[in-house]
């Protein structure tokens, strides 16, 4: 045997070792909007991971950061036209395409229980629903997750609907902005890097930021020591969703395990955000500087009473937002969280 020879099988056998022991039938890549290294990225992770393990390796899902291939409000037309083939990213990202999406991604006040949100989508006609109105773009939805109800940054007391009365409130632009406005505060739009230097330097007075373990580790309830949790307010619903014709390739019992898939990992990213939240207030408590507040559920109610004033001016901004505001409004009557 020459060396030549010798040199060609030593190659070989090294390429055999290095490839893996079988190809997947479906292999796709998603694009975050949360950055590498995020905490929610890395759960995600964990997600895609677990598609290849439930398939038996047929499907593998290669998920990537936010802009690694197109901006963060620019992923829906990516998966439409197969620059990615799915994405995992906050709905309201594309209310400029249709303000039903905005309006389903994070409709202000409907919602004071991640679980409330997940069995509309689940079981109350949004899941159907948001594929009626995703297919036309080219996308299929897969399913939904959240990173949970956000707490109320809060310098005042505020128990109910009337201790926002003149408030002066970080808000985002858009929904967000006009439900408080509604209810009496005056919103202000701020980044969310201004959010403690304004709060400290008495700017505001309250700011809807993110989830209460947030709040606590940044510093946020000790400069503004009168927090409402949980809140009553925001809770984005981050979609799964991926290219309809790569889905309708795939065969339905794929297809079954990766819409299970997405309800499973929803159920664990709460557990997960919630037993953060409980050590967070926990930590909150004990400091003895730091007043919890809880609001009743008549308090909500009202609440969502005043926001669903809001969501009916959206409705009235396209026959999807119109469909979406009357598929969410029959739900909360069907549940007893409006009258």
């Amino acid at each position: 045997m020459t060396n030549m020879t010798r040199g060609l099988l030593a190659a070989t056998a090294a390429i055999a070792l290095a490839a893996p022991a079988f190809a997947a039938d479906y292999s796709f890549r998603f694009q975050s909007s949360d950055p590498a290294g995020n905490p929610n990225f890395v759960l995600h992770q964990s997600w895609a991971e677990e598609v290849t393990e439930l398939t038996d390796g047929r499907v593998e899902i290669e998920l990537l950061p936010v802009e690694s291939i197109v901006a963060h409000n620019e992923t829906q037309d990516a998966v439409a036209t197969g620059i990615l083939d799915g994405h995992i990213t906050d709905l309201s990202y594309f209310s400029g395409k249709d303000p039903a999406f905005g309006l389903m991604g994070n409709p202000v006040g409907a919602w004071s229980d991640p679980e409330q949100m997940l069995d509309f989508i689940e079981n109350g006609g949004g899941g159907e629903l948001l594929n009626e109105i995703m297919n036309p773009y080219g996308l299929h939805f897969v399913g939904a997750i959240t990173p949970g109800l956000e707490a109320l940054v809060s310098a005042v007391p505020m128990d109910g609907v009337d201790d926002l009365k003149g408030v002066k409130i970080r808000a985002p632009e858009g929904l967000v902005q006009n439900v408080f406005a509604a209810a009496g505060a005056s919103p202000v739009n701020l980044p969310g890097s201004e959010v403690f230097t304004s709060l400290d330097k008495k700017v505001i007075e309250a700011a809807d930021y993110t989830v209460f373990s947030t709040n606590q580790a940044q510093g946020l309830n000790d400069i503004a020591p009168h927090p409402v949790y949980p809140g009553f307010h925001s809770m984005p619903l981050v979609e799964i969703s991926m290219n309809k014709a790569k889905w309708d390739a795939m065969p339905a019992d794929l297809q079954d395990i990766l819409t299970q898939s997405v309800q499973d990992y929803a159920r664990r990213l709460i557990q997960s955000l919630a037993e953060a939240d409980e050590a967070a207030v926990a930590e909150a408590e004990a400091s003895g500087e730091i007043t919890i507040h809880d609001w009743s559920d008549e308090e909500r109610a009202k609440f969502r009473g005043i926001a669903q004033g809001e969501w009916e001016k959206v409705a009235s901004q396209s026959p999807a937002a119109q469909r979406v505001y009357d598929t969410l409004t029959t739900y909360l009557n069907d549940k007893g969280l409006i009258q």
